[in-house]
């Protein structure tokens, strides 16, 4: 019953956030949307024209860099967290930039996650496309640049779910955005690691809220993409 207790709470409270637009919730949402927006944006830029790449050419190392690409899909985000934060701490490479414990760093971590699942689909996606059809539009007389336009156009759908799926990946993500985000209080904090921080404080009530907010956000967004893809589609 103690179990049942908290999971009303949890909706309770939630719906009582979302009415009530509480700044917090609304600040850590936003960022959310932000950070994950901007890192699954980053993601398809360089990963759709990477899986393109890899999925039309030929050349010495294509096997393993491909298997680097299916091994990255599965990458463990602590994994990415610890090398990204060891480029951005102070005394790494990349430490001049002062990123470290901001959103900018939880974008670049969640941009690594979302890559490789990103062009791994994409690859996949270009692949499908039937081969008489690459010959035909060859035979037409297009351009390198119409070539790979109607290529992308044939594998929409399936990039589509490249999209969703890298989105996916990155919004629901908490053990790199907490170590390089640091989860500062109106800063930093986006819901997973509030949800994490609030198990934590033993505040399971808010937490189960926070995660309510979290699947309802991600499912709007999903179903967003779905449609879209499905009424392309029809």
């Amino acid at each position: 019953m103690r179990q049942l207790d908290l999971i009303w709470e949890g909706i309770t409270k939630a719906f009582q956030l979302m009415l009530a637009r509480d700044p917090e919730v609304l600040q850590i949402t936003f960022l959310t949307l932000r950070v994950s927006g901007l890192a699954t944006l980053i993601s398809l830029l360089i990963g759709v024209p990477l899986g393109t790449f890899l999925a039309l050419a030929r050349f010495p190392g294509r096997n393993a860099t491909v298997s680097l690409v299916n091994m990255g899909m599965g990458l463990p985000p602590v994994v990415v967290g610890l090398w990204v934060s060891i480029l951005l701490w102070r005394y790494g490479p990349l430490g001049f930039l002062h990123l470290m414990y901001t959103p900018a760093a939880m974008v670049i971590a969640q941009a690594v996650i979302a890559l490789p699942i990103v062009t791994g689909l994409s690859m996949a996606a270009i692949q499908q496309v039937d081969p008489k059809l690459r010959l035909q539009i060859i035979a037409l007389g297009a351009s390198r640049l119409q070539f790979l336009a109607l290529l992308l156009r044939e594998a929409r759908f399936a990039l589509l779910a490249a999209v969703i799926a890298g989105f996916g990946s990155v919004i629901s993500e908490v053990g790199a955005s907490m170590m390089v985000g640091g989860n500062v209080r109106g800063y930093s904090r986006v819901l997973t690691t509030a949800t994490v921080m609030e198990v934590s404080k033993g505040n399971f009530g808010l937490a189960i809220a926070l995660s309510l907010i979290l699947l309802l956000l991600t499912y709007l967004i999903t179903l967003s993409l779905t449609m879209l893809q499905q009424q392309r589609r029809r």
